[in-house]
């Protein structure tokens, strides 16, 4: 029995199975190789569903907010937002996130649409240039008033009053709180605010309904006739000229403030 049981361990069966494994291996690789060239209906009938499910999707906001066959000046990477097409002054391309492309009817912000048909509306582009002009001639302003209230221009420029003198306002940085104590800058702002109503909203209504072909920001102001007699080129140029020193001036008055909150050595001008 013990022969028995030797023989039937004979190296010749290990080498039987090892040969069996091999050739289930192969036919199983053989059986994969086949199989990938095998459905090719399959996969026409499965490329004809993709294509069936892109041709059934609504076309992307996307595509309607960039123009893709031209670059950004300002950020080359980028698409050319379509509004942005160098024909408004200042108009340098710049929009990373297209905000000038959100379809949207501003006219509503001024007056709610259940009053009365606002007409076509305004569009982005417009509510946009409007704001950005308005906000560089208060910049520019604020900017002014800040430096000649402190004296940067050699004395402190100051209404002929004792409470706006420097003993009861001793800098621009501490004048919004005080003034608010006192009542004027509450006169200050029903005084803007109702200025603000009468031209800005009561204009933009006007273009939303098409009765008026105002360009965005302009009020008519030209009191020392840059304007008069200039060709379109010449015209363009001032415009952009305001724009560009507006942006500066956001930006300077930014800094101002910042650097004034930094304590009381940086309140008075120089700000250092």
């Amino acid at each position: 029995p013990s022969s028995r049981t030797v023989s039937s361990f004979h190296p010749s069966s290990l080498s039987s199975s090892s040969t069996m494994m091999k050739y289930s291996l192969a036919a199983a690789l053989m059986a994969c190789s086949a199989a990938a060239f095998a459905p090719q209906q399959q996969q026409c009938a499965r490329s004809t569903t993709t294509s069936s499910l892109s041709d059934a999707m609504p076309e992307r906001m996307w595509d309607s907010m960039v123009d893709k066959s031209e670059r950004s000046k300002a950020i080359p990477f980028l698409p050319r937002a379509p509004a942005l097409d160098g024909t408004m002054p200042g108009d340098v391309g710049f929009d990373p996130f297209f905000l000038s492309s959100i379809p949207k009817n501003f006219a509503g912000f001024i007056q709610p649409p259940s009053w009365e048909d606002t007409g076509a509306g305004l569009p982005t582009i417009y509510w946009m240039q409007e704001a950005e002009i308005k906000h560089c001639r208060v910049a520019m302003l604020a900017w002014f008033g800040w430096v000649a209230t402190d004296g940067g221009f050699g004395f402190p420029l100051r209404f002929p009053a004792d409470i706006y003198s420097v003993d009861a306002i001793p800098n621009a940085y501490n004048a919004h709180d005080i003034l608010v104590n006192q009542g004027s800058m509450g006169f200050m702002l029903l005084a803007i605010g109702f200025l603000e109503f009468c031209s800005s909203g009561a204009v933009l209504v006007e273009v939303s309904k098409g009765e008026s072909d105002r360009l965005a920001g302009d009020f008519g102001l030209d009191p020392l006739k840059f304007l008069k007699d200039a060709t379109d080129d010449e015209i363009k140029r001032w415009k952009t000229r305001e724009v560009a020193n507006g942006r500066l001036a956001m930006l300077a008055f930014g800094g101002i403030a910042t650097q004034t909150a930094l304590g009381e050595a940086h309140q008075g001008f120089p700000y250092l």
